[in-house]
């Protein structure tokens, strides 16, 4: 404590004394076992003074010195001298740490714990004697987390009691809080008894509370003293020595009340009650004041205490004899507490100091103290000296003694802040070059130790500091001590740069300000002056920038901003560049320049070549800094560099041999970099940022990479990303030029870099810029050409890319020779496929081996051989083709995708082909198959107003194309493909019922080509699928037709043209808009009436198709296909009457055909020719197959259908149909004529009569016979009823007399 207080004294020390502690505690700290061992016995000592901590503070005092305005006896030598020696002693402290710490880390990097006794004893056998270590409470070793307790333990203990000394409560309940303590009362007193440092007044304020705790707490406290056997002067003497009494009469009385009840119960018999012990020991205090205050004159006597105690001792007086012996106690020997009597202090072990030197002083002292006093210090001398005797030949302390370097953690915590503030005041007020050095060395140390402790916030604070003090930011006020921060920046670099971390940014900013320095005084253009100008501009300037040190003058505006100076934070000088510049400033400057020339460019580049050696965390570290200086560097509005840019560059030379997993940790913070820099702005420094790029790039391709890897393709995404989002054409167009010549130069080494490579002339096949479509393509060709087994030698993703890529060129709108040429790329490539020249990525699969591939543009998850994956880009990249709206394009790729299948179909497995057929051929017809759903969006389209489907995409001529390369590709790979005659005939269907222009005609030729070729080789049940197919095609119409002429019922049509024209006039003359609805309306049935006319078309020739069909097949077909062609023709026959019967809709369709000019709907005609086609179909199967019709009944069905079209005639012959007139009695009365719309229709409907008639009459007697009970009223009907033409009455008179006649004579 001597030494404590003689260092803490700053304001009128002695200068021996002072010196003599300052040189002890320099040797001291000279030895790192000391340092550490004082720090973990001390300073983690719950019960122990925090010695460290204290003596780092009071050397921070000694260093700053007296404060300003204080009286001091100090004069300014002696307090130079002070500072100095304090600053060494606080570098001796920081080195030890350091040397400690990596001898431990050494020791456990290569030795067990074990086997490092000597280690850790500092090596010196000797002084094992002088330890005394108690084997089961002390380890060697201790655990770094035990003391990590032990230390939060004591912090927590002191914060508690500093809370006490302010206020008792707030303290007591901070510990117990915080489990310091537990809340029991006897937890609290063993506290109070115990704790060093607390207050003795606030002890005394809490224990004469009257809260309920504190009360408790009083009560235990009273309670643990044992009074038994006590003279009572003795007793409250004792009592007394922990505490004092507070002032308030209220506390004073409750705690004397327990003191009596306590001593009382330990000596009944020395009083009648309690009573009497609490008025004696109230005379007591009083008597202990009136004797000992130097303010109270008239003193209490002797008798005077007696005759204030009389009557006490329950109405009886003590004796005379015990007061007086009391009264000369008090009187002799004062009642004190013992922080009055001595300095608490915790326990020393003799054998210890010996160790801490600290025997030498402590003999000096006493000897100085036997002859001659110390003043007010005498008193402190003396209990030092009885401590230290009592505590001599006795071992009660334990030492630790640590191995563990996580302990410095603990130290740093406590010492940085002082040490840092007394090194950089130091550096900041002094000159001295003895002083800064040894500031600069302690901040070095501290780098050092918090670097490789990981402590950021310690180590970037000592960084900053020295890396502020190099005053490279103000460059006009540069001294020799801010050279030598320089240099220690340097030194830190090297020497510490695998744990830097963050750090390295201000080191790496250092470095840059300067280099810049180092330009400006050569005279060197400025890397602005290379940005912004052009044409030897730079040329002009550089003789007055070479003449900078000679002349002294300068206008140079970056030197200009650099004389004036800035904050160290600022990247740029913008906030002071204003105002001139003096000769005098630079001069200055230029003197200072010749200072920065004691650090030579060895050493800044050497710590740049360094980094090849940094660990891994350590590089990714120092690359990302590089990259953030670098980032300000360049886009300094004022004044952008190039340096840390070069340095990057170098650095990824260095490095480039790490192993793979460093590297592309490296890359990936370098790429960040470049893509962020090469989208700049600032198109010259981003065409800078590029070429680095592409210098890295080729440098990267020398060395070979294994198959499998992604390292190259990661290395060459800067370029995709920047193509992709620059703005800039020449940015754009430099990125292709590199790439070209990479691939071009290093051909035989692009593994996974292919696919960077194809991205890059994806985005380039996109661009708007012709130029460098161009020169991509140019490339693309050459690659193809002349490598394409390189493309195909890693996997197929790389040929997926590289068909990708084409298929862009294709949609290039610039050059259709371009298009043209990619599409004969692919084909080329199909070739190439087909030959074999993907061999040396499949030559290890075996033939069979397969892979599911589930890509969306792949084969929908089916699986197929790894050969023929390679198939699936490039087929579906064509088929996308054909949908181009280029017709040069469109034919093209069909032309090309029809005849790859057709070559090389043979290759294909019938798996294959079905994925084919999924994602291949079905997306090529996709237009015709949204043309069928559109029937069904009719209604919608016309309810919003919404434009009507009107054109296709593609023109008759190349679906008709399309059509005829399907159904030979089918007929060609029909036994492995027939599993797709469903879809294909549903393709053809789709034409048949299109409306497009030549697409009906399209799909039935194709269709009957496909039934040609293949009818023999036709199974039942394909044929089956044929003709559902067929038939669903059909009747899926029928509802979106019956839903589209609805929406004709709550429309109006004009009832006349010619007054609608005269409205329409009417209405435009007079402004108003009332014709509009008319005019939807008109708009909606012109539609309708185009659709019915395409609707009805389409289902004819359906049943055409299906005719012929049978004709020319009808051997192969069985019953069940024959009933569902009977089917089809029903459905049909049923829906043309359907349509027949909307008598409502037929007026206005026909007056909106007056109104616009067109043609009625074929509607009549629909039904007729469906009847027709119904009924010659039905008597044909009669007539051609007479066993398949007696197995099917269709004679039946003839006549049925002959029924439903004589009927159909009926009805249109007479407003009363057969049935009424039967069951009505027969009246005589006129039947009037026919109206001429009647007879139009009934002449229409004749020739189908005719051919029900005809059959009927050819039937077979028996066969007429057993018809003819339904065949005769419907002649009769005929007879009555009125024809257009008289070949009915013929055919009638001919049935009649050759069928009706016979049967009539035969009954």
């Amino acid at each position: 404590m001597l030494i404590l207080r003689v260092l803490e004294n700053v304001l009128q020390p002695s200068f021996l004394q002072k010196m003599t502690i300052l040189n002890l505690l320099e040797k001291i700290s000279q030895d790192p076992e000391i340092v550490i061992d004082i720090f973990v016995n001390y300073d983690c000592d719950v019960d122990a003074p925090n010695i460290f901590e204290r003596t780092v503070n009071g050397l921070l005092k000694t260093a700053l010195g007296p404060p300003p305005g204080s009286a001091t006896t100090l004069s300014p030598a002696h307090d130079l001298t002070f500072r100095l020696e304090s600053v060494k002693c606080l570098v001796s402290i920081i080195k030890s740490m350091g040397l400690w710490m990596d001898q431990q880390l050494k020791i456990g990097d290569f030795f067990p714990p074990s086997s490092s006794d000597d280690e850790s004893r500092g090596g010196d056998e000797s002084n094992l004697s002088d330890y005394d270590l108690q084997s089961e409470a002390a380890s060697e070793y201790s655990d770094a987390a035990t003391l990590e307790q032990r230390r939060a333990y004591k912090l927590e203990v002191q914060k508690g009691v500093s809370l006490f000394n302010k206020k008792p409560s707030k303290g007591i309940d901070f510990l117990i809080r915080n489990k310091r303590i537990s809340g029991s009362p006897e937890a609290v007193v063993d506290f109070l008894k115990n704790t060093s440092g607390l207050n003795e007044a606030m002890i005394g304020d809490y224990l004469g509370e009257r809260e309920e705790f504190s009360l408790k707490v009083m009560h235990a406290y009273v309670d643990s003293f044992n009074f038994g056997g006590m003279d009572f002067g003795e007793a409250i003497r004792f009592f007394l020595r922990g505490f004092r009494l507070p002032g308030e009469a209220q506390k004073i009385d409750r705690i004397m009340e327990k003191f009596a009840e306590r001593y009382c119960k330990c000596n009944p018999t020395s009083f009648t009650s309690a009573d009497t012990a609490y008025v004696l020991a109230y005379s007591v205090i009083m008597l202990n004041t009136d004797a000992h205050n130097t303010m109270v004159k008239d003193k209490m006597t002797k008798a005077d205490f007696i005759r204030n105690n009389r009557g006490i001792d329950d109405g009886k007086d003590l004796a005379e004899e015990y007061l007086g012996d009391l009264y000369d106690q008090i009187v002799r020997n004062e009642i004190k507490m013992k922080a009055d009597m001595s300095v608490p202090q915790s326990k020393q072990s003799n054998n210890l100091n010996r160790l801490l030197g600290l025997d030498g002083i402590l003999n000096f002292v006493w000897k100085q103290t036997e002859e001659k006093p110390l003043g007010a210090n005498g008193v402190l001398i003396r209990h030092i000296q009885e401590q230290f005797k009592a505590n001599s030949g006795k071992s009660e302390s334990i030492y630790y003694c640590v191995t563990d370097p996580a302990i410095l953690r603990f130290m740093v915590e406590v010492c940085w802040g002082p040490m840092l503030a007394a090194f950089s005041v130091t550096l900041d007020q002094s000159d001295d070059k003895a002083a800064t050095s040894q500031s600069l060395q302690g901040i070095r140390h501290a780098v050092h130790v918090t670097a490789v402790m990981g402590m950021q916030t310690q180590r970037d604070a000592f960084v900053t500091t020295v890396a502020k003090f190099t005053y490279l930011h103000c460059a006009a006020d540069i001294k020799q001590k801010n050279v030598d921060a320089v240099k220690a920046i340097i030194s830190i670099a090297i020497e510490d740069g695998n744990y830097l971390q963050e750090a390295w940014e201000h080191i790496l900013t250092c470095l840059s300000r300067f280099e810049h320095l180092q330009l400006l005084g050569e005279g060197a253009p400025s890397d602005a002056s290379f940005f912004t100008t052009q044409n030897g501009e730079p040329d002009e300037k550089s003789p007055k920038s070479s003449s900078l040190r000679k002349k002294g003058t300068l206008q140079d505006p970056a030197v200009m901003a650099v004389v004036r100076g800035g904050s160290y934070d600022s990247t740029s000088r913008k906030s002071n560049t204003s105002g001139l510049v003096t000769p005098e400033q630079i001069s200055n400057f230029i003197s200072n320049l010749n200072l920065l020339d004691q650090v030579g460019s060895f050493e800044l580049n050497h710590i740049f070549a360094h980094s090849q050696r940094l660990k891994s965390e350590a590089i990714v570290a120092f690359v990302k800094a590089l990259c953030k200086v670098s980032m300000s560097e360049l886009q300094s509005p004022t004044d952008p560099r190039v340096f840390s840019l070069t340095k990057i560059v170098e650095v990824a030379h260095y490095n480039m041999n790490r192993i793979r997993l460093v590297w592309s940790r490296i890359w990936s913070v370098l790429s960040n970099f470049f893509v962020s820099v090469g989208l700049s702005e600032n198109l010259s420094v981003a065409i800078f940022v590029m070429d680095s790029l592409r210098q890295l790039a080729m440098k990267f391709l020398e060395r070979e990479e294994l198959g499998n890897y992604n390292f190259q393709n990661e290395f060459l995404m800067p370029f995709v990303i920047i193509m992709q989002k620059s703005s800039s054409a020449e940015i754009r167009e430099l990125i292709v030029r590199c790439i070209s010549q990479m691939v071009l130069t290093r051909v035989n080494n692009v593994k996974s870099g292919w696919k960077s490579v194809f991205m890059v002339f994806t985005a380039a096949a996109a661009d708007e810029r012709k130029n460098i479509v161009l020169l991509a393509f140019q490339t693309m060709e050459k690659i193809v050409r002349e490598y394409f087994p390189h493309i195909t030698e890693v996997e197929a993703v790389t040929f997926t890319d590289c068909v990708k890529c084409l298929i862009t060129f294709t949609s290039s709108r610039f050059n259709s020779d371009v298009s043209l040429n990619a599409i004969a790329f692919l084909r080329f490539f199909a070739v190439k496929l087909a030959d074999g020249g993907l061999t040396l990525i499949v030559e290890d699969n075996d033939d069979d081996s397969s892979v599911k591939v589930v890509d969306g543009e792949g084969t929908d998850g089916r699986i197929v051989t790894s050969k023929e994956s390679y198939w699936i880009p490039l087929l579906t990249g064509l088929s996308r083709l054909t949908s181009d709206p280029r017709s040069a394009i469109r034919k093209s790729a069909l032309e090309v995708l029809f005849n790859i299948l057709k070559d090389h179909g043979h290759l294909f497995s019938q798996q294959f082909w079905i994925s084919i057929f999924s994602t291949v051929i079905y997306p090529v017809f996709e237009s015709a198959s949204n043309n069928k759903e559109s029937h069904v969006q009719d209604q919608s389209l016309i309810a919003s107003g919404s434009p009507l489907p009107q054109s296709q995409p593609w023109d008759s001529e190349t679906i008709a194309v399309a059509a005829q390369c399907l159904v030979d590709i089918f007929v060609s790979f029909y036994t492995v493909v027939r599993s797709q005659l469903v879809g294909l005939v549903s393709i053809l269907a789709v034409f048949i019922t299109s409306t497009g222009k030549g697409y009906a005609s399209t799909g039935v030729g194709a269709l009957m080509r496909l039934v040609k070729d293949l009818g023999s080789r036709l199974l039942e049940d394909e044929w089956k699928d044929i003709f559902l197919a067929l038939n669903k095609t059909a009747v899926s119409t029928f509802p979106g037709m019956m839903r589209l002429i609805r929406t004709l019922d709550n429309s109006e049509m004009p009832d006349d043209a010619q007054v609608y024209l005269n409205n329409s006039n009417l209405s435009s003359n007079n402004g108003f808009d009332n014709d509009d609805a008319e005019d939807d309306n008109l708009q909606t049935a012109g539609y309708i009436i185009s659709r019915i006319k395409s609707h009805v078309a389409a289902l004819l020739l359906i049943m055409q198709v299906i005719t012929d069909i049978y004709k020319s097949h009808q051997q192969y077909l069985s019953s069940s296909n024959v009933k569902i062609l009977l089917d089809t023709f029903s459905s049909i026959a049923s829906h043309a009457h359907h349509l027949n019967c909307e008598t409502t809709l037929q007026l206005k369709l026909q007056r909106a055909c007056s109104i616009l000019e067109i043609s009625d709907p074929p509607i009549v005609h629909f039904e007729n020719e469906s009847y027709e086609n119904y009924l010659n179909f039905v008597h044909d199967l009669l007539m051609s197959n007479p066993s398949l019709s007696k197995e099917m009944n269709i004679e039946q069905l003839l006549v049925s259908v002959c029924e439903t079209v004589v009927q159909l005639y009926l009805s249109c012959a007479s407003s009363e149909s057969a049935s009424e007139k039967r069951v009505k009695s027969p009246i005589i009365h006129w039947i009037l004529p026919l109206g001429s719309a009647r007879r139009e229709e009934l002449a229409a409907r004749t020739s189908l009569l005719l051919s029900a008639l005809r059959i009927l009459n050819g039937m077979e007697r028996d066969s007429f016979k057993r018809y003819v009970s339904i065949i005769f009223p419907l002649l009769v009907d005929l007879v009555r009823s009125e024809h257009s033409s008289g070949e009915v009455q013929t055919v009638l008179s001919s049935i009649f007399r050759s069928c009706i006649g016979p049967i009539i004579m035969n009954s």
